[in-house]
């Protein structure tokens, strides 16, 4: 191989060789992409002769770069180390450049990783802040939460930290299946804990939702109602904290701001106790139909469970079609029980329906 000189020329494709590359990088065509990835300005240039002038010397690649013995030595040992070269066999040691996609790709790759990990450590690093800043600034009553296991943590923490009562506005999206909160609910109501829970005819429509979830709690003592839409998503703990997603209802839970005593959490406890006002009770199975009267008609009459569940559904606004799928009903006999019940209360709309158990206290 002939001796790399100062004159080296442009190839006849228009690319730069030689020293008239390694120029080009460090007027700045190239030293802006290296120096993104961390590699040095000396490091660049050797890699760039390099890559142009594959199999030279390190004497070669110093009168290219214009670099000193030391300073290409110790460029090539970092390249070699880190793959970006290659020493051949000999009793003069020549190099050969790894290919750039693959040489400089690996940087990138490197970099992109860092970066990842940075954004993960501000992340945690907010939280902290987040946290300190609440302790230390009791005024800010609100903190965020992001991701799903960051909230359902909360959520969990919530119900375990309750000392009088939960009270919640249910309805989707949800984290986690919504009946597998089922058995810490029962649980802190044993332990005395009140639980008042309003769904959304969503909510109730959920498959397997009524039957298997909403009744079993209230059977131990949770007490629900129904509205057919509620203004959010939220759970409350006493006065002391509640939890609303961010975000349209049709998107999955990744973040929530979790409300501290305030104004803001006065405003939601209002909120709840008026929606709760007007919502609907539903009743778990009893036996107190046993000993009432048989008879629509006659004083103290109730009607049968489901009956009752017939009305809280009918509360919701859910179709014909979604009280038979919600209670497990052909569409047939779903339309038959609407009609008898109609004819019951003396009622042609279901508005009159409503107002009617209402008044005859069937709700």
């Amino acid at each position: 191989m002939s001796d790399v000189t100062a004159g080296q020329v442009v190839a006849q494709d228009g690319r730069l060789t030689g020293n008239r590359q390694v120029a080009h990088v460090r007027q700045g065509g190239g030293a802006c992409m290296f120096e993104a990835v961390g590699l040095s300005e000396p490091d660049g240039a050797v890699y760039t002769a390099l890559v142009a002038n594959p199999n030279a010397s390190a004497a070669e690649l110093g009168r290219i770069c214009g670099l000193s013995a030391p300073q290409v030595g110790r460029s090539l040992a970092r390249l070699v180390r880190d793959g970006m070269a290659s020493r051949l066999a000999g009793r003069i040691a020549h190099f050969v450049a790894a290919a750039p996609d693959v040489a400089i790709g690996s940087l990138i790759g490197h970099r992109e990783e860092a970066l990842r990990q940075a954004r993960s450590a501000v992340h945690g690093l907010m939280d902290t802040y987040r946290e300190a800043s609440r302790r230390t600034h009791p005024s800010q009553p609100v903190e965020v939460l992001t991701g799903r296991e960051n909230i359902g943590n909360r959520v969990n923490q919530l119900h375990e930290g309750a000392l009088d009562q939960v009270r919640g506005f249910d309805r989707p999206p949800y984290i986690e299946d919504p009946g597998a909160v089922l058995g810490r609910a029962r649980r802190r109501l044993r332990e005395g804990i009140g639980y008042r829970v309003i769904y959304d005819r969503t909510a109730v429509a959920w498959p397997g939702r009524l039957e298997q979830d909403i009744l079993v709690g209230c059977g131990e003592g949770e007490q629900a109602r129904v509205r057919p839409e509620l203004p959010m998503k939220m759970i409350m703990a006493d006065a002391s904290q509640a939890v609303i997603p961010i975000g349209a209802e049709d998107q999955v839970m990744e973040a929530a701001y979790v409300i501290h005593p305030s104004s803001l959490l006065d405003a939601l406890i209002t909120l709840f106790e008026a929606e709760w006002a007007r919502a609907v009770p539903v009743q778990a199975d009893s036996t107190v139909e046993s000993v009432a009267p048989a008879t629509p008609g006659e004083e103290g009459y109730l009607p049968d469970a489901d009956t009752r569940r017939l009305l809280a559904l009918l509360a919701t606004g859910l179709t014909d079609e979604g009280i038979a799928r919600t209670l497990g009903w052909s569409f047939r006999t779903t339309q038959r029980r609407l009609q008898r019940l109609m004819r019951d209360l003396d009622a042609t709309t279901r508005f009159q329906a409503g107002m009617a158990a209402r008044s005859r206290g069937w709700l």
